[in-house]
């Protein structure tokens, strides 16, 4: 396994109450905050964009974030870390689905 490439951590958030705005705001807040874990070198936080409908897109998520790390090991660091686990322990109730894509450069 590769350990030194950067890593992208693509999350995907469905919430139980997707018409909670309430609650879309502040899981949004909470995923800008893990951008002052140190091992995180980017963050991009999002909802669905008001594309054209295809078969391809799926923009039926609530939010989305994507992470980006130096390397493996970073993004090891970052699982474990106080303000990720406090992130969870803050916003697991709001969410009904989690699904997580991550990537190295090939």
């Amino acid at each position: 396994m590769i350990q030194n490439t950067p890593l992208i951590h693509h999350v995907f958030f469905w919430l139980k109450n997707p018409d909670s705005v309430d609650d879309r705001d502040a899981l949004l807040a909470g995923i800008r905050g893990l951008g002052e874990i140190p091992q995180v070198k980017g963050v991009h936080v999002g909802v669905p964009a008001a594309t054209e409908e295809r078969g391809v897109v799926d923009g039926s998520y609530s939010a989305s974030e994507i992470l980006l790390f130096d390397s493996l090991e970073d993004q090891a660091t970052y699982q474990s870390h106080p303000l990720h686990q406090k992130f969870i322990e803050e916003h697991s109730a709001k969410w009904a689905k989690v699904v997580v894509y991550d990537s190295v450069k090939a």
